[in-house]
């Protein structure tokens, strides 16, 4: 299998689903906290809203931690592996720009939950969105600025 697809599929046995409700996580390479830097941050944050613009997914609700990503999504066209590849590589390009380096970026892979669709999303939202107050990056949700939920 190519290196490149090997760093986007899906865990062996796994398979998406369009309309189906997601929990995606990517963790930063070496898990270095290159999102410690809200500017940084931001470029991610981009390629994700490119991804709803696109019509490829509807973000519920998403955190970008200082070495990695929580986002919470429902598929709406394409594949959880040509989204994943989407953003991460795209989100590699610009920071590699912005930092002027040429550093691989994320850890291969992603790890994938699908939700059922009677879970309730607003608590996984909570969760998500509430890991800044947990790992004690900020005292207040507010204080945080890389996070988004539709619901609050």
């Amino acid at each position: 299998m190519p290196e490149a697809a090997k760093a986007c599929g899906l865990r062996r046995g796994r398979y998406s689903e369009v309309e189906r409700v997601y929990l995606l996580t990517a963790v930063v390479k070496e898990r270095r906290p290159v999102f410690s830097d809200w500017r940084i941050g931001r470029l991610l944050v981009e390629q994700m809203r490119a991804t709803d613009e696109a019509g490829l997914v509807v973000s519920l609700a998403w955190v970008v931690m200082p070495d990695h990503l929580h986002w919470l999504i429902e598929l709406k066209r394409g594949s959880l592996a040509q989204l994943m590849c989407r953003v991460k590589s795209r989100s590699s390009r610009s920071v590699n720009l912005l930092r002027g380096n040429s550093e691989p970026l994320w850890q291969r892979g992603y790890h994938d939950r699908a939700l059922r669709r009677d879970e309730n999303l607003k608590a996984a939202a909570r969760y998500i969105v509430m890991n800044p107050l947990r790992a004690g990056l900020v005292q207040r949700l507010g204080d945080y600025p890389l996070w988004d939920a539709i619901w609050l």
